[in-house]
């Protein structure tokens, strides 16, 4: 197929098309992880990688999420969050959009409890036209519960006080632990399968919310939603709901008062009264968590379409463009440091007071060679002159004198070689080696 022909994609539009499919269809999320490469940024924005053993995610919280956080996260710390899957667009990175975070552990069992409750009344598994209204007469209980528990003898002797002729059939199954949530499931699939009794009571005594975990389990929401028979969950103390009381066709709020709702007494119409007040705050909270799920499906229509989601992005980008510019401006900086203390150095090499030290040197260096010169040429010339001397020495008259002969010269002090250079009655003096002799010529032989 021809380039043309073919539906070509910029990769801002891919990024676009990408963070769009993300956010549509996994939508909100809940994440345990542990922080890592933590940035609080100078905005107020918090930008951070949740990991666990194999993998990691990036992540960001906005400054208007980020100030109901009520402790201080920091690096390697265990922390639950609620996020919306994006992508931030310009470098085609997915990462998740932080709104809630609390530290992990107890925290999130009661959030699992939260989703999956939000969760079920999406698909309608609480809501009141899916209720059945509790028999008029009731010949026959069955009671899902331990046989061996509290909860039971609650029941039983309620029962035998309220209305002695009720028959009462016992599934029994365990109400706490993992195994529990099968054989809490497997128990009411029984009891519709053998359609022995009217109306179905699952029940157990107080606990904690990790000991009615199995009270919370998607799995056994759906068996009670499927149940043909009428289901009241009467699960704990008053103050404790269950997943199986928001599905159950009503809720007790203790073993015995589901006791008291299923048997038929003088106090019937109360009891009913009592019943209809359950039903409406079902009701109300069924409303309420419709209304919730409405309002948080709107929100996010329109977080998706807020100006203020793109300006979150815009000062994301600013943000870590800020931080490039820091480091890069460092780095600079770094680099200009190390320039300049490579110049001071070399200007200190230059420096007049090192240039006159070596010029000093020099100088003393050059003074001591001359002194060596003059004095090799002064003992050179001394030991010429010496020779020279000697030389001298040896033609010298005086020299002969020593040897006993004398010079004579003449009135004008010129030496006389010749008797035909002096005439009678000249005067002369003669040189001796020791002095000198005056005298006259009184006779010349030729």
């Amino acid at each position: 197929m021809a380039a043309n022909e073919q539906q070509i994609y910029t990769v801002s539009r891919l990024n676009g098309e990408v963070r769009h499919l993300l956010e549509s269809q996994l939508g909100r999320i809940w994440l345990s992880g542990e922080i890592s490469n933590l940035i609080m940024a100078s905005s107020g924005h918090w930008y951070l990688t949740l990991k666990d053993n194999y993998s990691q995610v990036r992540c960001a919280m906005f400054r208007g999420k980020n100030q109901q956080v009520r402790f201080r996260p920091a690096n390697g710390q265990q922390v639950l969050v609620r996020a919306n899957l994006s992508v931030y667009e310009p470098r085609g990175d997915y990462q998740l959009i932080i709104d809630s975070m609390q530290p992990a552990g107890d925290g999130l069992l009661a959030q699992q409890f939260e989703a999956l409750k939000m969760k079920l009344a999406a698909e309608g598994l609480f809501s009141m036209e899916h209720k059945q209204a509790l028999p008029q007469h009731v010949r026959r209980i069955g009671v899902i519960t331990s046989p061996t528990g509290a909860a039971v003898r609650d029941v039983l002797h309620v029962l035998n006080r309220r209305d002695p002729s009720l028959e009462v059939v016992i599934y029994p199954t365990q109400v706490q632990g993992d195994a529990a949530i099968g054989q809490i499931a497997n128990a009411i699939r029984l009891a519709n399968a053998r359609n022995e009794v009217d109306v179905l009571l699952l029940t157990r005594g107080g606990g904690s919310l990790e000991d009615l975990w199995c009270f919370n389990s998607e799995t056994v929401a759906r068996e009670i939603f499927a149940s043909h028979l009428p289901i009241v969950s009467a699960v704990g103390h008053e103050v404790d709901t269950s997943i199986s009381d928001y599905a159950a066709d009503v809720r007790a709020p203790t073993p015995s008062a589901g006791a008291e709702l299923l048997s038929g007494d003088r106090q019937d119409k109360q009891l009913r009264l009592k019943q209809l007040l359950l039903r409406l705050q079902q009701s109300w909270a069924h409303y309420r968590l419709n209304s919730q799920q409405q309002l948080k499906n709107l929100e996010f229509r329109l977080q998706r379409q807020d100006p203020q989601r793109q300006l979150q992005l815009l000062t994301q980008r600013f943000d870590e463009q800020q931080l490039r510019l820091t480091n890069a401006m460092q780095q600079l900086l770094n680099r200009h440091n190390n320039k300049l203390q490579r110049l001071d150095g070399c200007l200190s090499a230059q420096h007049p007071k090192h240039q006159l030290n070596y010029s000093q040197q020099q100088l003393n260096h050059l003074q001591h060679k001359l002194q060596q010169l003059i004095q090799a040429k002064l003992a050179h010339a001394d030991n010429r002159m010496k020779r020279a001397a000697h030389s001298l020495q040896s033609v010298s008259p005086l020299a002969t004198l020593s040897r006993g002969y004398s010079i004579s010269k003449g009135r004008d002090d010129r030496v006389i070689t010749s008797a035909a250079t002096v005439q009678l009655g000249d005067e002369m003096k003669t040189l001796l080696k020791q002095g000198v002799v005056y005298s006259e010529i009184t006779k010349i032989e030729p």
